[in-house]
């Protein structure tokens, strides 16, 4: 049961959410790939055994994106209370 002061999303609310969402996995989707073409670049330029740098570079894009999403859906959920 919804209270009075409650409104249900309509339907530009949840077009705007989508829109913002959709642009966020985007924008995570760009910091792991040009992580990951930076490490792949930097093995070709300095080889080695393992392809640390991939290796490296990849891992700490993943963790770069999940704390910028982190902070877009806080910042998110902040602006519709």
């Amino acid at each position: 049961m919804i209270k009075k002061n409650q409104e249900q999303p309509t339907k530009k609310d949840r077009l705007n959410n989508y829109a913002r969402f959709s642009g966020i996995a985007f924008q995570m989707i760009v910091i792991i790939a040009i992580g990951a073409f930076s490490g792949i670049k930097l093995d070709e330029k300095y080889p080695n055994r393992y392809g640390i740098y991939s290796i490296a570079l990849s891992f700490t894009s993943v963790i770069i994106a999940i704390i910028f999403v982190i902070k877009r859906i806080i910042a998110a959920s902040k602006d519709n209370k």
